[in-house]
């Protein structure tokens, strides 16, 4: 149940994060979902991957290069899915921002929760 609704709000995130910053496009909140998900499982996978051979610069960089890993992951997304679009990295960027703060402020609201 606790995946279910991570899913939807990382959903409710991505669909948010597309109205705030210009550049960014979804077809509506299930493609908004689909796309969550697909970066959910690109971050995992791809993501991991390029995490583990860059790990010397993102330790120089205190983490940026994860940041720009994420950007990439978001960029992959908007090249595989027809229904979620970017202009480009810097709008790529700017929603990887405005989703991290919304799951932070979803994350505030909801608590910890200690099962």
């Amino acid at each position: 149940m606790k995946l279910i609704v991570e899913i939807l709000l990382m959903g409710l995130a991505v669909f948010l994060g597309a109205k705030i910053v210009p550049g960014v496009q979804v077809d509506g909140y299930g493609a908004a979902i689909i796309a969550a998900i697909l970066i959910a499982l690109a971050n995992a996978t791809i993501g991991f991957i390029l995490r583990l051979f860059t790990f010397p610069i993102n330790f120089l960089t205190l983490g940026l290069m994860s940041f720009i890993i994420t950007v990439l992951m978001i960029l992959l997304v908007d090249y595989l899915m027809a229904g979620f679009n970017t202009t480009g990295f810097w709008a790529a960027a700017i929603l990887a921002i405005v989703i991290a703060l919304i799951k932070a402020i979803f994350g505030a609201i909801a608590g910890s929760d200690k099962d």
